[in-house]
């Protein structure tokens, strides 16, 4: 900076970024409501040693029935189980990870707030388990889960190439270009298979969360 006052440092612009996106999606209410239920929904299923084992022990069960069933591939390193993953503002990619975990991690989160509200022994503890299910299972949050996941997951890339050492100013304006390109294709042409895919996503869980409680009872 003292050699060349004028230089650009394209890694400060990835922490920019974060900041600016947090900030302008929290300006949109059902987004800001959004991202305090997955907050809620997060330090309620992972509070505890035990609830967290209970969620990977959910998750190891959807996957042996999933695999039994034919719907995974089997192959080394795949159907790993995973957990829930906290949002953090300041944190690069924090927001998309944790939506991805979430969906990832999404009906062994639904039967461990069921086993919650079922099971422990404070009413608090019973009536946040209760509540955070209902917003996890409301249409209105998966469709936000799903935009959100688009959104994030178009600037994500910008986000890790602002963080290559390598990147040079004039690269960067034209992957922002090309950014703005999509997120603008999306708003045109994308909310068609968008709904398309949350209404799947709705009615497969669905089924699918009661086949496995079935199971588990």
């Amino acid at each position: 900076m003292t050699d060349c006052p004028c230089a650009y440092y394209v890694h400060c612009f990835a922490h920019r970024l974060q900041l600016a996106l947090v900030a302008a999606s929290r300006e949109v209410i059902p987004i800001h409501q959004f991202f305090s239920k997955l907050t809620f929904i997060v330090n309620i299923v992972c509070s505890s040693s035990k609830c967290h084992d209970e969620l990977q022990a959910a998750k190891l069960d959807e996957i042996a029935y999933l695999l039994e069933i034919d719907e995974l591939e089997k192959g080394k390193g795949a159907n790993q189980i995973g957990t829930l993953k906290r949002v953090g503002d300041t944190r690069w990619s924090s927001h998309f990870s944790s939506i991805c975990s979430l969906i990832n991690m999404y009906d062994a989160t639904c039967l461990v707030l069921e086993k919650i509200t079922d099971d422990e022994s404070t009413y608090s503890q019973r009536g946040d388990a209760d509540n955070a299910y209902k917003s996890l299972t409301s249409f209105e949050f998966i469709l936000i889960l799903y935009l959100v996941r688009e959104i994030m997951g178009i600037t994500d890339v910008l986000c890790q190439a602002l963080q290559q050492q390598s990147q040079d100013i004039v690269n960067v304006m034209r992957l922002v270009c090309s950014t703005k390109g999509l997120i603008q294709n999306l708003k045109e042409n994308g909310w068609d298979k968008l709904l398309k895919n949350v209404t799947s996503f709705f009615v497969k869980n669905m089924i699918l969360r009661c086949l496995i409680l079935g199971l588990l009872m």
